[in-house]
């Protein structure tokens, strides 16, 4: 137990460092990025400070996986070049089972990484950059008008004056319902309809059938009225990007895109990604582990020369899978899950064969 709390005292000395030092080098590079524009806007000093803050989550979440690389590389090299492993080797420790605890810490940190995406660092990273387009002047018009949404593969197709996001309202509602040969139904006019629990209630409305060539005004037709339940987040006037929004938001859409029969295998690689990135930290702790003690000499740099060109090809592997998998040559969750699984097989394969 006390070699335990001996290496993590050591390694979260050394992540610790290294995550401030990485945070702080994003920051600057964030800030000097757009310094002059900054200062070309005339843009307040309180008003970048507000925006280098909003930045400061998804900074954490960028150098969360450099710095655990980093930290367990250097740890674990610096254990080599003072023959402490050597002594604990010599004790009957395996190094797969000296490392266990690190490898059950950054397993508890990919955990704590995916809910600090989804909770807080997609939500302050977008009014950061909301903020940041509105002081520089390069905010496009996103006013939710002239809203035009299919729904299940194109039999429902909503168009709204415009919805409000704050009330889940739409307001100056056509809705069109078309049959499976995508013949006219019937078109039902509605002043305004808010959404209440799972399904939209309609104010002021009109229902007009298309009857044996002819059209006809008739009462609301509560099948069809019951086939509204498209979620609020749909009827937002611009594309979401599912990296910009939390899992929840990114569900509802790609289960817009399937119903409205539109392309979803980007976003649902995407949506996958955001559950599978998390697992780098466990990742980079494996490979830091089984590549650490390659070489006798210049132990420190070979280590961290070796675990950062392996979690490169784990970057380039997954680019290359999440392609694949936004022109439909293999399946979304393949895309997402592939790289995690085999840079881990890679990873145990180098543990068995490593120095011990």
């Amino acid at each position: 137990m006390k070699l335990v709390f001996y290496m993590l005292k050591k390694f979260f000395g050394i992540f610790l460092g290294s995550l401030l030092f990485f945070i702080l080098v994003l920051s600057l590079t964030d800030l000097l990025m757009n310094l002059w524009s900054y200062i070309s806007k005339s843009v307040p000093s309180k008003t970048v400070g507000l925006i280098m803050l909003l930045y400061l989550p998804k900074t954490i979440w960028y150098a969360l996986p450099i710095a655990m690389l980093f930290a367990t590389a250097y740890m674990l090299s610096d254990f080599y070049a003072r023959n402490e492993l050597l002594a604990i080797f010599a004790s009957g420790v395996s190094l797969f089972k000296f490392a266990a605890p690190l490898l059950l810490v950054a397993l508890g940190m990919s955990f704590g990484m995916f809910f600090l995406e989804d909770n807080l660092v997609v939500k302050t990273f977008a009014r950061k950059e909301a903020l940041q387009k509105e002081a520089l002047k390069t905010e496009k018009n996103k006013n939710n008008d002239n809203i035009v949404i299919m729904a299940e593969e194109g039999r429902i197709v909503y168009q709204a004056e415009y919805y409000d996001d704050s009330l889940e309202r739409l307001f100056t509602l056509y809705i069109l319902f078309r049959d499976e040969n995508k013949n006219l139904q019937a078109i039902i006019v509605a002043d305004n309809a808010s959404y209440q629990i799972d399904h939209w209630v309609l104010s002021g409305a009109t229902q007009y059938s298309y009857e044996n060539g002819e059209v006809k005004i008739k009462g609301l037709d509560q099948t069809l009225v019951k086939r509204l339940t498209e979620s609020p987040e749909t009827f937002r006037n611009n594309t979401i990007s599912v990296e910009t929004v939390n899992t929840k938001e990114a569900k509802a859409y790609i289960k817009h895109l399937e119903k409205a029969g539109l392309p979803s295998a980007e976003a649902k690689s995407v949506y996958y990604k955001k559950y599978s990135f998390p697992f780098v930290l466990v990742i980079v702790v494996f490979l830091a582990v089984g590549l650490s003690g390659k070489t006798r000499k210049n132990v420190l740099i070979i280590s961290l020369f070796l675990s950062i060109l392996s979690v490169v090809l784990f970057y380039v592997t997954q680019m290359i899978t999440m392609l694949m998998a936004k022109f439909g040559t293999i399946p979304p969750l393949f895309g997402a899950w592939f790289p995690v699984f085999l840079f881990i097989i890679i990873s145990l394969v180098l543990l068995k064969y490593a120095r011990t």
